[in-house]
């Protein structure tokens, strides 16, 4: 186990690398729930497009997205949930969080964990 400079530590579970405790804990909570049939279709690190690229006077910028930790459909609430286990928020986090909710949060159920 290595830690982050947010002093987190990276966990394995599954065969798969989270960058903390507490985001393979979150993994272990929503295989449980898989399993009893309450969500489905559990994704892990989706990537969700914020800006396309693009080229200004000869220089190409990068897309931006914005990679949350979950998605999955919850079958209780009939909605798509796109969750995020964060210990520090970040600045960039916060930006592409706001980006994020204007441009998908009719589709998605924002939670932060």
């Amino acid at each position: 186990m290595t830690r982050s400079k947010y002093n987190s530590i990276k966990t394995i579970v599954d065969g798969i690398k989270f960058d903390s405790k507490k985001e393979a804990r979150r993994y272990k909570e929503l295989k449980v729930l898989e399993r009893a049939g309450t969500i489905k279709e559990l994704e892990l690190q989706p990537r969700f497009l914020l800006q396309d690229k693009f080229k200004l006077e000869g220089t190409t910028h990068r897309k931006i997205e914005y990679v949350a930790d979950f998605k999955y459909w919850d079958k209780e609430k009939e909605t798509w949930i796109v969750e995020d286990v964060k210990g520090v928020k970040t600045d960039v986090y916060k930006l592409k969080k706001k980006i994020f909710l204007k441009k998908y949060g009719r589709e998605y159920t924002f939670i932060e964990i």
